[in-house]
């Protein structure tokens, strides 16, 4: 049994950890209890500790505390989502306890454990139990129990897990919303997916099927076997584009393959990274900015590359795009040119031209099931030439997210406004004062948030028996200001229903935002239907092109 942990043993075990979540991402993702298509705490929690789990990588480390405070700077600007930052912040506690460190056994783990608990329930200004934070508390309490008794670090790992998981099947009891769904926490569930795959390394257990194959298929260009007269594009191109709308990106490839070969394109919500041997890397740049901001782009002559090579010099892969120690990313940070800067998250190129018509400095692509990270929010903070940014995320489960961006911004105030939906984030943009103090806008912008109300109509993803509502999969539903409304298997008689709430009905300004598997068609008969049931109102029809959501309509 192992007692003791060093920098190099826990380096394998975060990556082990990591592995494990990305095999079980779905399954946590599916025990989001409310059956509207948004469950993506599995998805967040992996992505997060995947950044960990890819910094770790790169280099080794001696020492425990060294590890552990990559894994949690690499955490913090890698989170997405609340569980994501929760996340994060147990093992920013953790860091912490181990700094300076160069090995750690049960009573130094267990002392780690709760302070990782520590600065996570900080955090959260309304601790709710049944919960991540619940199994992460009652884990940490085990583990100190354990290492009295025996201070070997595989024991009180384990003892930390069995506990979780007994504090895991309880959540069903503690909070009335699991309970009824027959289903644990599903924070609290990838939690302990990482701890079991951390102990599961230090047993010397394999990765989880399929993870060791997914790393010997990590395209790598083997320049040592290409000869110079074989080479038909002369440079190997390699850059990311973070999106900055939901254009698709089918027209690119196309492009690409007209001008170059060896063409492959990797994908994710809200970046893709693009690999192509060309003669004209410029133009494949230049092409690119159609789709989003183009950043880590890097490019090298194949032909001398070989010639190197055949003399027997070192050459260099770019095709991972990995910095070395010698040569960090730089920042780049905007010097302030005016006083304020708005950043605003929304998903569909329609309401990123709302913003941008609306004056915004930067719109970050991103919603719901597709929650941008703590880095890329940053990234466009830092991008914005103002001396205070204003951010709306415009979404509940990236508000937590952002204001971890508040200690990381550098030469700029960074002020999150709580807003939950978009039309919410309009509203208070609007209110906006450039010759107002900020903490008056603050104010006034957060005041005009809360006077907006929102409907969201989407479909239901499984089965369910919500709040008196017998789902069945398929279903059009309603979520009014967060709170199911109503579910109907025609969309229209749903529509109706809803245009005749109060809410809507005492409006004097209703907005309504199609997603983009509306036709336009469609969405001007819904337009109709409110003007019929809602005389009285200034509607506005809106071509959102956001996912998930059919509609989202707003009340003022």
């Amino acid at each position: 049994m192992i007692t003791t942990i060093d920098g190099a043993l826990f380096a394998k075990m975060v990556i082990h950890g990591s592995a494990c979540i990305n095999a079980q991402k779905q399954q946590i993702n599916e025990l989001n209890v409310f059956p509207v298509p948004d469950g993506d705490t599995g998805t967040n929690m992996s992505m997060t500790i995947g950044t960990a789990a890819e910094e770790l990588k790169k280099k080794s480390h001696a020492g425990v505390g060294d590890a552990a405070m990559a894994t949690a700077n690499a955490l913090l600007r890698g989170a997405r989502g609340n569980s994501g930052v929760i996340l994060s912040l147990l093992f920013r506690g953790f860091a912490k306890a181990v700094k300076e460190k160069e090995t750690i056994d049960g009573r130094d783990l267990a002392i780690a454990l709760d302070f990782g608990v520590a600065a996570a329930y900080k955090a959260v200004m309304k601790p709710a139990e049944g919960t991540i934070l619940t199994v992460s508390r009652l884990s940490a309490a085990a583990a100190a129990a354990a290492a009295r008794e025996d201070s070997g670090a595989e024991h009180v790992l384990d003892a930390a897990i069995q506990a979780g998981l007994v504090a895991l099947d309880d959540t069903i009891n503690q909070n009335p919303v699991l309970k009824k769904a027959g289903v644990v926490d599903s924070g609290g569930k990838g939690f302990l997916v990482i701890l079991q795959g951390m102990l599961d390394e230090m047993r010397g257990e394999a990765l989880p099927e399929g993870a060791a194959a997914a790393e010997t298929k990590k395209p790598k260009t083997d320049y040592a076997a290409i000869a110079a007269e074989e080479i038909t594009f002369t440079f190997d191109t390699v850059f990311i584009v973070r999106r900055t709308g939901n254009k698709g990106i089918e027209p690119f490839r196309a492009y690409l393959n007209s001008i170059g070969d060896s063409l492959v394109i990797g994908e994710s919500d809200d970046a893709f990274k693009v690999h192509v041997h060309t003669d004209i890397p410029g133009a494949a740049l230049t092409e690119a900015q159609k789709y989003g901001t183009l950043e880590l782009a890097k490019i090298e002559n194949m032909r001398t590359q070989a010639e190197d090579l055949s003399a027997g010099k070192h050459v260099q892969s770019t095709d991972d795009l990995e910095e070395d120690d010698h040569h960090p990313a730089e920042r780049r940070i905007a010097p302030p040119e005016k006083k304020y800067g708005v950043v605003a998250v929304a998903a569909g190129e329609g309401l990123a031209a709302v913003f941008h018509d609306l004056g915004v400095d930067g719109v970050i692509s991103g919603g719901q099931t597709m929650n941008p990270a703590t880095e890329d929010i940053l990234r466009q903070i830092d991008a914005t030439p103002a001396e205070v940014v204003f951010v709306l995320p415009n979404n509940k489960n990236i508000i937590m997210a952002a204001q971890q961006c508040i200690p990381l911004a550098e030469g700029k105030q960074v002020v999150v406004l709580p807003s939950k939906t978009v039309p919410q984030g309009i509203s208070a943009l609007l209110m906006m004062d450039p010759e107002a103090g900020v903490e008056a806008n603050e104010e006034a912008m957060t005041a005009a948030m809360e006077g907006v109300s929102t409907a969201e109509v989407t479909y239901a993803a499984r089965d369910s028996d919500f709040g008196g509502f017998a789902i069945k999969h398929g279903d059009y539903m309603t979520l009014l200001n967060g709170q199911l409304f109503d579910t109907e298997r025609n969309l229209d008689k749903m529509l109706k229903k809803l245009a005749k709430e109060d809410t809507y009905q005492q409006a004097e300004f209703i907005n309504i935002y199609y997603g983009e598997d509306v036709k336009q068609g469609d969405a001007e008969k819904t337009l109709k239907l409110f003007h019929a049931a809602c005389p009285k109102a200034e509607i506005t029809l809106l071509a959102g092109g956001q996912p998930v959501y059919y509609y989202m309509i707003s009340a003022e």
